[in-house]
């Protein structure tokens, strides 16, 4: 049985994918305490990227400001892993974000938007956090985003 969070992800037409495999020697997520730390998320979408390349190049910021979306989804899928319902999300504490950029694109923190505006929406206060949006030459797979978060959960 789904809770709140997976509801709420119902009501905005969104599917909590499977966890993304592990692309080479790392977990999707760990848990040390209360909280649970993602690996770097890329917007992989049934096994693959849609869209690679630099943003403000091959890939215009919108677009990227959805695969960062995905991110996110991506991420929820790596902490659901660990803490077996979502709902036991006491907050998001922190969101870092890489963009792929074009040497002249500076728009990083308006594509990280993406995942940060996705974790308003399911998850309401508990998804304000702290952010970085950096521009990174180069991504695994030629990904556009990657993204990692941090959350606090509560007991079990």
């Amino acid at each position: 049985m789904s809770g709140a969070v997976e509801a709420k992800l119902a009501e905005l037409g969104l599917t909590l994918p499977e966890v993304v495999p592990p692309l080479a020697a790392y977990q999707p997520a760990v848990q040390s305490g209360v909280y649970v730390y993602t690996s770097g998320q890329l917007p992989m979408v049934e096994g693959k990227l849609p869209v690679t390349g630099k943003v403000g190049g091959e890939v215009t910021p919108e677009e990227a400001k959805e695969l960062a979306r995905t991110c996110g989804l991506n991420a929820l899928a790596a902490v659901k892993s660990i803490a077996g319902d979502l709902d036991r999300v006491a907050r998001v504490v922190k969101v870092v974000g890489f963009v792929a950029s074009a040497p002249d694109f500076t728009g990083q923190p308006a594509v990280i938007n993406g995942t940060s505006e996705l974790l308003g929406e399911v998850l309401g206060d508990k998804g304000v956090h702290a952010r970085s949006a950096v521009g990174v030459a180069v991504l695994p797979l030629d990904a556009p985003v990657e993204v990692e978060i941090q959350v606090e959960l509560t007991e079990a």
